[in-house]
């Protein structure tokens, strides 16, 4: 059965996984989709019945090998860790966001050329530029690290302690980050505050540290004074790109990707943030699903700059947003 016709197929019993966009994915080739429908959107144990089973596929999935592919002895892949996307800064923002286990050997490894890179960069730039008693650093580049590690089970290493040094004593005082040397920027940069603050919300669940917790919530309060796409002092959308639905996101900004931060904060009960919600619902297609609106990447086969590994679909409906939108949704009692 082709899975568009699953989608009219009589539903499993059961509350939830009647709804036609969850029976859709769950009828996903990908072992990851299936995992965190049933974990993130579901709630159903990751230890036991078909989430566990699905669990110990997730290394078999189609994109999570091809993200694993080519890796080298020293555990990179090749090329530069930050190399858009193929590099293990950005493979491995991936592989988390699609369950990869903690400790799992070849992350770990990609995880300790990603946090050599940095060291070196830290060193060398002198952590970050203070100008007009503002840091100006590119702090997405440490948060999604941060994060990453500490979904891996690396939050205790010492390394990544330092780089959570850093990104608490460079918070701007409005709640976010920015690599803007202009003195006269003192708004922070909503691309370099988004995985900055999931990293460090990451960190905190994962040590309890409070300055990562307490830095993480001033960030989300930054985007919930901005009513996740607002200005603050006009009123009009920021940047309408930003009301597209997109996946991945890698380092920058959106719609759902500040909701899903501003979930895991524990913040989307806030009314600020119900407007946001209400456009997600509304982009709800009549079939139950999500499409996917935009990206920014690019096939392999079609370029070198910002070339992917892998193909996260480039129109209509989308495994991942249909995912995320549900996650956000479920964290917001409005599913």
């Amino acid at each position: 059965m082709a899975r568009e016709d699953r989608l009219t197929s009589t539903p499993p019993a059961g509350g939830r996984e009647r709804d036609p966009a969850v029976r859709w994915l769950l009828s996903s080739d990908d072992p990851s989709v299936r995992f965190l429908t049933l974990t993130e959107v579901l709630g159903l144990s990751p230890h036991r019945g078909r989430a566990r089973e699905a669990a110990k596929a997730l290394l078999r999935g189609k994109r999570m090998r091809a993200l694993l592919r080519g890796q080298r002895r020293d555990g990179g892949f090749g090329v530069h860790a930050y190399r858009k996307w193929s590099g293990a800064h950005w493979r491995l923002i991936s592989m988390v966001a699609l369950g990869i286990p903690a400790g799992e050997p070849r992350a770990v490894a990609a995880a300790e050329t990603v946090l050599a890179w940095l060291g070196r960069a830290n060193a060398t730039r002198g952590h970050a530029t203070e100008i007009a008693g503002r840091y100006r650093v590119c702090a997405s580049m440490e948060g999604n690290a941060v994060g990453v590690c500490s979904r891996l089970g690396l939050a205790e290493d010492e390394r990544v302690a330092a780089l959570v040094d850093g990104l608490v004593r460079w918070q701007w005082p409005d709640g976010g980050w920015n690599c803007d040397k202009n003195p006269e920027a003192t708004h922070s940069s909503f691309n370099e505050s988004l995985v900055t603050a999931w990293g460090l919300a990451e960190y905190h669940a994962a040590t309890g540290d409070d300055r990562a917790g307490d830095a993480a919530a001033r960030a989300g309060e930054l985007f919930l004074r901005h009513r996740v796409f607002r200005s603050d002092r006009t009123g009009e959308v920021i940047k309408p790109v930003w009301l597209d639905l997109r996946y991945p996101p890698y380092w920058h900004y959106g719609l759902l990707h500040g909701l899903r931060v501003l979930g895991g904060l524990g913040l989307l009960s806030d009314p600020r943030a119900a407007e946001a919600l209400d456009l997600v619902e509304e982009k709800r297609l009549p079939d139950g699903r999500w499409k996917v609106e935009g990206r920014y990447w690019t096939p392999l086969r079609n370029a070198e700059s910002n070339a992917d590994i892998v193909d996260w679909g480039r129109s209509g409906p989308n495994e991942l947003v249909t995912l995320e939108a549900l996650r956000v949704l479920r964290q917001a009692g409005r599913w």
